[in-house]
């Protein structure tokens, strides 16, 4: 087939626009005029050739002969608008996320209270249950009035800007920047560590959402933010935040928490304490300054660093920020509740969330259990010392708490906020280092004087043994031996011991450590010892009831891990021996384990053991961190532990010694030498001895004076007594210990 030479010309072509018809007539003639003669060029070709002559039809309808019908003129080419097809895509797009944001915001209206968008809501009340559902204790929030940023120092929104959002007056309500950042810290770190969230979004979050973890919360949340951004200026959203935002404390908003921390304004807060306010924000409950200084202030000095790197502080300025300095202001009215409410409300708080109405959220305290610990407290009769018990089962369910004698004079929670040292009750780590070595109960040890660098430590009954079985040496509980076993074992491995079993505070690497020089929480201590009654360890304490209720990374982390089996059994063979050893006065009429533990200069005294279900921490000392002349751990603490244990578990106390003839007026021992041996093989000392021998007889309402020479004088008492002797302030004659 042909093409045609000569197509018929387009309508629009150039050389048919603006002819008149006649010229465009001539121009059609000439055109099928020269058809013709190529048809006729074309039909001699062809019989020249001998391709049938004579057979063909005239091309292009003018006469012609010997080629085919010449094909259809082609179409005539579309006409484009001239708009590039990404640019149609890009409308499209537009078009549908147009679509779904008015489907979307239908669906925001109806979910969410964004009637109340300029008005946050007020946080909830909340109201503590025991485990059995009595009310203990009910909490409002301490709400400051509302702020505006723009009347604010510079230096205070430059701080939250620094640490929180440092892109906020250039963003649409979400920084993607920040949510790469974070996802890629997140990552590298192997859980959960920075947070992606604006100011905006974070605003949004606390005013009108709960606190799940789904990805329709977290939608309507970004939904919310630019929402948010739409109808409000920037500086209305930084001042709503600000005053919002939790602070720990049940302190809400930067008012608040300014006045309840620094006992001033937001107006007047130092570049200091506006660091460590902005920093408190990350992790309120934890870091709040009141329970966790060092803490705040490791916060606080991260927010001047992230101030420096944003361009907000030079390098001056950020070296010349000082730790910022608590003034904690006073309320008109106690605190409500107890200690055990002041330490479980922030996680209540925080897993009730930021809304809502009024919460009731059950704990794990038993009331039943509570009250006989108060009582065993107030039996003790104690001065001016302090006091703190804490109680918990082995799966770390706190049941019962006391953090100091009076709430209302001081509500400072000795069982959690105090960091004292914990004398030889930290010798459970030692000798599980030293169980985990290959050592064994029956293994010798050498208690003998040592000398270790410039450390020589010593026992203070000045007494030395020499070689015994590591049993006897924690029933006694010998400084040298314990001194001896850290530096076999390595003090590396003794702080590996007491991180497995959960204690998280500093550790100095060095020998001194097995006499319990680490400053610990009676908390942390009580859950230590929890670990060898659960077999399992770390035990984390806790105060709510749905733990099933944390979150998967939150559960994965504080995953427990079953300790082996014989260096389970040997813990609770050195346990058991101790608690008839140093710790004699705790002694129960049913298996029963635990630690005395007494510091230098009798500054502190502890009991910490278990019995059937009930793990106990008893603390003593005072305050101010003075000497208590006499104050021993197996004196007045094991006696207020056994004092509640005993009502705790519902166990009849010890029955009492044989009759004693109340007419001896004066008895003598001449066998002083066989009695010691025998003390010594009971791993107690004739102090110790003499306690036990007249609380037995004190309990069946006699007296015992003892005389300097060594005599015994028996009287009558105020006639029979019932229950346990009540506990007395201590004495340095009578309860000195062996630490």
């Amino acid at each position: 087939m042909h093409d045609d030479p000569f197509p018929q010309a387009h309508p629009l072509d150039p050389a048919r626009v603006g002819r008149s018809p006649a010229a465009l007539r001539e121009l059609e003639q000439q055109r099928r005029a020269r058809m013709a003669q190529f048809d006729a060029a074309l039909a001699e070709f062809d019989l020249a050739a001998g391709t049938g002559a004579g057979t063909t039809t005239p091309l292009g309808g003018n006469g012609g002969f010997g080629a085919p019908p010449p094909p259809p003129p082609p179409p005539a080419p579309p006409v484009r608008s001239g708009r590039p097809r990404w640019l149609r895509w890009t409308i499209r797009l537009v078009a549908a996320g147009i679509i779904l944001l008015v489907l979307a915001i239908a669906w925001l209206a109806l979910t969410a209270p964004l009637s109340k968008s300029l008005q946050p809501p007020l946080p909830p009340s909340i109201t503590l249950l025991s485990a059995e559902g009595t009310p203990i204790a009910q909490r409002g929030a301490n709400i400051g009035k509302p702020v505006d940023a723009t009347k604010l120092p510079k230096h205070v929104t430059q701080a939250f800007l620094a640490v929180e959002d440092r892109r906020f007056y250039s963003h649409w309500g979400i920084d993607p920047r920040g949510i790469l950042r974070a996802m890629v810290h997140n990552t590298m770190s192997g859980g959960v560590r920075e947070g992606g969230s604006t100011i905006t979004q974070q605003l949004a979050k606390n005013a009108f959402l709960d606190s799940d973890r789904t990805a329709a919360r977290k939608l309507r949340e970004v939904m919310i933010a630019f929402w948010l951004e739409a109808w409000l200026t920037k500086d209305e959203i930084l001042s709503r935040y600000l005053s919002n935002v939790y602070f720990g404390d049940n302190a809400y908003g930067l008012s608040a928490a300014s006045q309840h921390y620094f006992s001033r304004k937001p107006q007047d807060l130092t570049t200091a304490q506006a660091a460590m306010l902005a920093g408190l924000v990350k992790a309120p409950s934890r870091l709040a300054p009141t329970g966790n200084l060092k803490g705040a202030r490791e916060r606080q000095a991260v927010v001047v660093s992230t101030m420096k790197a944003a361009g907000f502080l030079t390098a001056s300025e950020a070296r010349a920020v000082q730790p910022a300095k608590l003034r904690v202001a006073k309320g008109d009215d106690l605190p409500s509740g107890t200690y055990f409410a002041d330490w479980v409300i922030p996680a209540a708080r925080d897993r009730a969330g930021g809304v809502g109405t009024d919460l009731r959220v059950t704990t794990t305290l038993e009331s039943r259990i509570q009250r006989a610990a108060e009582r065993a407290v107030r039996r003790a009769g104690l001065r001016q010392t302090q006091v703190a018990l804490v109680a918990m089962h082995p799966d770390g369910r706190v049941i019962a708490m006391v953090g100091g004698k009076n709430y209302k004079a001081s509500p400072f929670n000795r069982a959690v906020q105090a960091r004292r040292q914990p004398g030889s009750t930290f010798k459970l780590f030692v000798y599980l280092a030293a169980l985990r070595s290959g050592l064994s109960p029956d293994s010798p040890v050498q208690d003998e004087p040592l000398t270790i660098g410039d450390w020589s430590p010593k026992n203070s009954d000045g007494r030395y043994l020499g070689t015994i079985p590591l049993t006897r040496a924690f029933a006694r509980s010998s400084n040298v031996a314990s001194a001896r076993l850290t530096q076999e074992v390595g003090v590396r491995n003794v702080i590996r011991a007491a991180r497995d079993l959960g204690i998280s505070t500093p550790i100095p690497n060095e020998a001194t450590i097995a006499l319990g020089t680490a400053n610990v929480s009676l908390l942390e201590l009580t859950a230590a010892y929890a670990a060898i009654a659960a077999g399992e360890a770390p035990v984390r304490p806790h105060g709510l009831k749905d733990e099933e209720q944390t979150s998967w990374f939150e559960r994965l982390r504080n995953s427990s891990r079953p300790l082996g089996r014989r260096e389970l059994e040997g813990m609770r063979e050195l346990l058991a021996a101790s608690i008839r050893g140093t710790g004699h006065q705790a002694n129960l009429p049913i298996e029963a384990f635990g630690k005395t533990g007494t510091t230098q200069d009798s500054r502190d005294a502890l009991f910490v053991g278990y019995a059937g279900d009930i793990v106990t921490g008893v603390w003593l000392g005072n305050d101010d961190n003075t000497p208590n002349p006499g104050l021993a751990g197996g004196g007045l603490p094991a006696r207020i532990w056994r004092d509640f244990m005993t009502e705790a578990l519902g166990v009849p106390l010890p029955p009492p010694p044989p009759e004693v003839n109340e007419d001896v007026e004066e008895t003598t021992d001449n066998s002083l030498d066989a009695a010691g041996d025998a003390l010594d093989e009971a791993g107690m000392t004739i102090d110790q001895a003499r306690d036990t021998i007249e609380d037995q007889v004190q309990g069946m309402g006699l007296n015992l004076r003892f005389d300097r020479d060594g005599g015994i004088q028996v009287e009558r008492g105020g006639g029979d007594r019932r229950g346990p002797p009540p506990p007395r302030e201590p004495d340095a004659r009578r309860f000195e210990e062996e630490e």
